[in-house]
C-alpha cells in the first residue's frame, strides 16, 4: 500500500486536504513548519487527516445508523449539562428558517444536505456540493412542517461552494438574520443546525474555535470560521449560528481521521464571504 505523503490527500471524489503548499509539500515541509523537534515528521495520525464536504450520498448511510432508546448506565446525567438560556432562544427562532435540501440526478445519482432562508423573497443559501452530486436533475427542498417545495436554482458559484435556491412564496419560511462583518470572535457559543443523516431540524452546540482557518476545498482554497460544534454529512448548506440566532457562517466541511466522521473539527464559510456571494448570485438571478 503507497505510504501517504501529504496532509490528508485526496481519497475520493468529496475528500479534500486543508495543506495549501502551491507545490505540493505537506504542512509539515513549509519552511520552518510543523517539525517535530530534531526534525522528525508528525506521525501516521496527522498524515491521513482529511476535509471532507457535508453532503450525504443518498443510499450510502442505509443501515449504517442504529439509534437505540435504552439509555446506557450514566447516559442521563452525562448529557444533563445545563444549556444557556440564550441558546435554547436561538434554536427556537432558527430551526423554522432551516431546510433539507435533496438534489437527484436523472440518472438515480443524488445527495442531501441543508439550506436556510436569508429574505423574504424566499431565497435561500445552500452548498454548490450538494448540487453538484445530485447532477443536473431536480432540487427539492422540505420545510420544517413537512411541506415539500421544487426549488428553483437562482444561481451557483462552485469556487466558494455556495449556491442559491428559491422556494414559492406559498413556503412562508422566516428569513435568518446575519451577523454583521468582523463581529465574530474566538470563544463565543455557536449552534450548528440541518439534517445531518437526515435528521431534519438538529441542533449542535459548540463555540468558535478559529477564525480565518485556512483549508482547500478541492483545486480552491477557502478562509473559514473553526468549530467544534457536531456537523456531519447532511449538515453541509447549514447555519453557524451565535447565541443571538445570527449567521456566523455556513457550515462545508469537516476534518476527518481516515474517513471515519467527524472528529470534533469542522469548517463554515464566513458570513461576510456568504453574503457577498449571494448578494452577487440575487442580483444576476433574482
Amino acid at each position: 500500500m503507497a505510504v501517504q505523503t501529504g496532509l490528508g490527500e485526496p481519497r475520493g471524489p468529496w475528500f479534500i486536504s486543508p495543506e495549501l503548499d502551491p507545490d505540493g509539500r505537506g504542512w509539515w515541509d513549509a519552511p520552518g513548519g510543523g517539525r517535530e523537534p530534531g526534525g522528525r515528521r508528525p506521525g501516521r495520525l496527522l498524515a491521513t487527516l482529511a476535509v471532507v464536504a457535508l453532503s450525504a450520498v443518498s443510499g450510502a448511510l442505509a443501515g449504517g445508523v442504529v439509534a437505540s432508546r435504552d439509555g446506557a448506565p450514566g447516559e442521563a446525567a452525562a448529557s444533563a449539562a445545563p444549556v444557556p438560556a440564550e441558546l435554547v432562544t436561538a434554536a427556537e427562532r432558527t430551526v423554522p428558517g432551516v431546510v433539507s435540501v435533496l438534489a437527484g440526478g436523472a440518472n438515480g445519482a443524488s445527495a442531501t444536505g441543508s439550506g436556510f432562508a436569508v429574505d423574504d423573497q424566499q431565497h435561500l443559501i445552500t452548498n454548490d456540493h450538494i448540487l453538484a452530486k445530485g447532477g443536473t436533475g431536480s432540487v427539492t427542498v422540505e420545510l420544517p412542517d413537512g411541506r415539500r417545495f421544487a426549488a428553483e436554482v437562482v444561481g451557483r458559484e462552485p469556487r466558494s461552494d455556495l449556491a442559491v435556491l428559491k422556494v414559492p412564496a406559498s413556503a412562508g419560511l422566516a428569513p435568518l438574520p446575519l451577523a454583521k462583518p468582523g463581529a465574530t470572535r474566538v470563544g463565543e457559543p455557536v449552534l450548528a443546525v440541518g439534517s445531518p443523516l437526515g435528521l431534519s431540524g438538529t441542533v449542535t452546540a459548540g463555540i468558535v474555535s478559529a477564525l480565518d482557518r485556512q483549508v482547500r476545498l478541492g483545486n480552491n482554497r477557502h478562509s473559514a470560521v473553526q468549530t467544534d460544534a457536531s456537523i456531519n454529512p447532511g449538515n453541509s448548506g447549514g447555519p453557524l449560528v451565535n447565541a443571538r440566532g445570527e449567521v456566523v457562517g455556513v457550515n462545508t466541511a469537516i476534518a476527518t481521521i481516515d474517513g471515519n466522521g467527524s472528529i470534533g473539527i469542522g469548517f463554515a464559510i464566513p458570513i461576510e464571504q456568504v453574503q457577498q456571494t449571494a448578494d452577487t448570485i440575487i442580483g444576476k438571478g433574482g
